[in-house]
């Protein structure tokens, strides 16, 4: 019986291994667990397991000695005769992850790759088949925890790497293949019955373990490519790569030493094709380790500067680098280039670009990168390399991509006996650094009042727990105030090589933000200003990505719309923003998402957009009950769409009062209806002023004359310094529609039959000739104007007979109305008699602070007495047009016009949000 006796690091494996080499080498190694040695027998078979037995810690590290004595007299003793390495532009590495080994087609599409390609010299290094290094780690872990179930997952591994290779290989090569992972499985048998026994493993008894992956994949990538008649070497890199530990759970590579070994591995076995392990390496003493989780980018791009590659190329399973996470922002673009330094900005903030350290050892020898796509091999990649070249310079050309790391706490630690004190930061990072926590970023006040910084949430405990141990005088005494803690936050950082020295980045990506209502908690930025780092709530994180994306990229402007009041305005709107919406997104980059409707019974929800051909009968089979409390919390709640916008084409008070609730939330609001602007001043005034504070949107050009820019012109003229006078106008659809058409012989009570039979009046016309709806605009615009006024303080002429006021019914009103016709036909005779028309008006008499709503008489020369059907007319005496009024006209009546006029606010907002004017 042999017996090995474990006294280090260096697997049972191993050492069998090198004891086939040379007979005369240690037979047994030790190996201390807890404050024991023991001491492994195996039998006969190596398969069939062994026993383990306590001995001295004397004989363990003995025997130990004697074994690295002769492992290290096997790793130096190599033939000295030729130690040529060729090295330069002759060479090409590729790299494939699991995933492009994943199945033996993916392993024979890989070997094609590499057969062709034209250079003259290849290195290939590849990862474990999908899953494999997963499944290694899960055996360790097993068999530490002594759960029988291990050798089941061993054979279960065993048989898929078997059975790849019957799929892929045949003949002598495969005979070769099995042969060896059939030693290769005995020895992990009594590797993992070792550790079973024992309790525990090293790690690198683990590493020696979950490197086995790449071995079998290295072996049968070569086999396959050697079936293609190219000669192909495959290299355990175990031999060649030699590494330090460096702390962190990392190591850092030994180049010269690494170099030698590659130089006495190739002057063994030269090949034009080499395939090779990534992912592992050896210590300097020789004892297996691995280059850590997704290392194999690593290990090619050290390989890759051994030789002076041309080229290191990584095939992965996306098109390239995205300018963000894809999963999060649809619009992301696959970038052509990026620097050594965007990419190395881009990894460390999370980005699945590459390891985070693949990028040291090509930047030194200026090697490029590649990324590609194995599954679209038309796909040309992205291309990390020391400067790109042709970016055009331009503004959005200097933010190259953005990253996100979710899941962070942000530690503030405050106090006016932080200024000026030396040290106090070096004590705060000392006490986070006894923990063991990660600082992701530091931000610190020029005041030095306070220092904030973020960790992992996970950490956070801890570290708050060592800082008020370590503070506890400085608190107690009020030098420091506080040592606060803020959970669920998430680090967006914009990264860019060209963001150095041009001005407007920050700039334009903090108005991105605040256009989306996200508020930011602290930034960070270096001065090589390669990355802008924000934190931010984990809430907002998605919509922050989006919204900054967006602004930079030019992707759509996407905008979230909730519909309340799906009826005649609002119907047609839907039916608007459904026949426009395709032209948006083409030709303005506007993509709008109705992802809710509700009327008063039914409302219909959808995370990502309704389908607007059919959105009446979707409403009508699939609408649940109406709940606006739920409706506004669907559209606050999602988290997928930067910006919201709220809609209200209903004409309801309650509806209204919503709204600066809406507009704290964060939703903008667009709306036609008059209840919000027209009711009590202070609401009014509370509104507006939350409004005109913050990044979010109120507009409301369709609360007078429906389509027509009322509001914005007198906007316009206030805000470029011109004084308003008077404001003079006709402002209803309704009674322009009746004056227009009350001439000849036609009676009073026809014409508003003829308009309520049309369309124009409210389901009860009196609800148009009581004025309070002209009320209510001219109202809207005193305030615009700044007067402060209430609708109590406008005197309004009904045009509704006072005899008719109180009928019961719309009907019944229109049946009595004709009793009042000869006192109208007088009205208009005299009228006519004088040259002159009757018109409906609003009036703002802005100099003497007032407003009222009357019936009064025009010459027909007049611009209100050439009206025709339902338009209405505006007219702004000012300052500036005080001789010649400015006029606006046009319909003002009709849901078309009315819809349209939202639509109008809906595409402004889109413009203040960032889309292209």
């Amino acid at each position: 019986m042999r017996s090995l006796a474990v006294a280090s690091p260096l697997p049972p494996a191993a050492a069998a291994v090198a004891a086939r080499r040379r007979p005369r080498a240690a037979s047994s190694f030790g190996r201390e667990v807890g404050s024991q040695c023991w001491k492994y027998d195996l039998g006969q078979d190596r398969s069939l397991g062994g026993s383990l037995r306590p001995v001295s810690r004397k004989f363990a590290q003995t025997t130990f000695d004697k074994f690295a004595q002769t492992s290290s007299a096997i790793s130096v003793e190599q033939d000295e005769v030729n130690t040529y390495l060729p090295k330069g532009d002759m060479w090409s590495v590729h790299k494939f992850g699991g995933t492009c080994m994943g199945t033996p087609q993916r392993i024979q599409s890989v070997a094609d790759i590499v057969l062709g390609d034209s250079s003259e010299r290849k290195l290939v290094i590849v990862s474990a088949m999908s899953k494999v290094t997963d499944m290694m780690y899960n055996l360790v872990h097993k068999a530490q925890s002594r759960d029988d179930s291990y050798t089941i997952s061993l054979e279960e591994i065993f048989e898929k790497h078997m059975a790849a290779a019957k799929d892929l290989l045949d003949g002598e090569d495969l005979a070769r293949f099995l042969s060896q992972l059939h030693s290769d499985v005995s020895n992990l048998r009594a590797m993992l019955r070792a550790i079973y026994i024992a309790g525990h493993a090293t790690e690198s008894f683990s590493d020696f373990v979950v490197g086995h992956g790449e071995l079998w994949s290295a072996q049968m990538l070569s086999y396959a490519i050697k079936k293609s008649g190219a000669p192909c070497s495959w290299m355990d890199t175990r031999e060649v790569l030699v590494v330090k530990p460096s702390g962190s759970n990392q190591v850092d590579p030994d180049y010269l030493e690494s170099e030698k070994r590659l130089k006495k591995w190739f002057s063994r076995q030269p090949a034009d094709i080499v395939v090779a392990t990534g992912f592992i390496a050896t210590t300097a003493e020789n004892i297996p380790t691995t280059l850590k989780r997704d290392g194999s980018d690593f290990s090619a791009a050290i390989i890759g500067s051994l030789v002076r590659a041309r080229q290191v190329t990584i095939w992965t399973d996306v098109d390239g680098v995205f300018s963000a996470d894809p999963r999060k922002v649809s619009e992301a673009v696959i970038l052509s280039t990026l620097s050594y330094q965007e990419a190395w900005e881009m990894s460390y903030f999370g980005a699945n670009v590459l390891h985070p350290r693949t990028i040291i050892p090509v930047m030194k020898d200026n090697i490029p990168i590649v990324i590609r796509n194995m599954f679209n091999i038309s796909a040309p990649g992205t291309m990390i390399c020391r400067q790109p070249t042709n970016d055009n310079g331009d503004l959005d050309a200097c933010v190259k991509s953005f990253a996100t790391i979710d899941n962070l706490a942000l530690v503030n630690v405050e106090g006016t006996g932080m200024a000026g004190v030396p040290g106090t930061s070096s004590a705060i990072f000392s006490a986070v650094k006894d923990v063991g926590a990660n600082v992701i970023m530091i931000s610190q006040a020029s005041s030095e009042h306070s220092i904030c910084f973020a960790v992992p949430e996970q950490e956070v405990a801890a570290v708050s727990a060592a800082l008020h141990v370590r503070f506890r005088e400085a608190l107690a005494a009020g030098r420091l105030s506080k040592v606060e803690v803020i959970n669920g936050c998430s680090i967006l950082a914009a990264v860019g090589l060209r963001m150095a020295s041009t001005p407007g980045v920050s700039a334009i990506l903090f108005d991105a933000l605040a256009k989306a209502n996200i508020n930011v908690r602290a930034i960070a930025q270096g001065c090589s200003e390669y990355n802008i780092t924000v934190v931010l709530k984990q809430e907002d994180c998605v919509r922050a990505l989006r919204a900054v994306h967006s602004r930079f990229f030019l992707s759509k402007t996407t905008l979230a719309v909730g519909i309340i009041g799906p009826g005649l305005i609002g119907g047609t709107l839907l039916n608007q923003l459904k026949d426009q919406a395709s032209v948006l997104k083409e030709n303005m980059n506007i993509d709008l998402r109705v992802i809710g409707i509700t009327g008063s019974s039914r409302m219909l929800l959808s995370d990502t957009g309704i389908d607007l051909t059919q959105w009446k009968e979707l409403l009508r089979k699939e609408g649940e009950p109406a709940d606006l409390a739920n409706f506004v919390r669907h559209l606050s709640d999602n988290h997928v769409f930067p910006n919201k916008v709220l809609v209200d084409c209903t004409a309801d008070t309650s509806v209204a009062s919503h709204y600066y609730d809406w507009l704290k939330k964060g939703i903008h609001v667009i709306t036609p209806n008059k209840k919000a602007n027209s009711g009590p001043l202070d609401r009014y005034l509370k509104l507006r002023t939350l409004q005109r504070a913050s990044y979010t949107h109120y507009f409301y050009e369709a609360t007078v004359g429906a389509g027509l820019p009322i509001i914005s012109t007198l906007r316009g003229l206030l805000e470029t310094g011109d004084k308003i006078l008077r404001i003079e106008g006709i402002f209803s659809g309704t009674l322009s529609y009746i004056f227009n058409n009350f001439e000849g012989t036609k009676t009073f009570s026809n014409v508003v039959a003829e308009a309520k039979e049309a369309g124009y009046t409210e389901p009860d016309p009196r609800d148009d000739l009581s004025g309070t709806d002209v009320a209510r605009k001219v109202i809207i615009l005193a305030r615009e104007s700044g007067l402060r006024l209430e609708l109590s303080n406008i005197p309004v002429k009904s045009l509704v007979p006072e005899a008719l006021a109180s009928c019961s019914s719309a009907d019944e009103f229109m049946q009595k109305l004709p009793s009042f016709d000869e006192d109208w036909a007088k009205q208009r005779s005299e009228a006519e008699a004088a040259g002159e028309v009757l018109r409906y008006v609003g009036v703002v008499d802005a100099v003497n602070k007032e407003g009222q709503v009357e019936l009064r008489r025009y010459k027909k020369d007049h611009p209100f007495a050439q009206l025709s059907g339902s338009d209405n007319i505006i007219a702004f005496t000012t300052s500036r047009y005080k001789e010649q009024p400015l006029i606006v006209r046009g319909p003002g009546a009709g849901a078309e016009v009315t819809a349209g006029g939202v639509f109008c606010d809906i595409l402004r907002l889109a413009s203040y949000l960032g889309a292209p004017s």
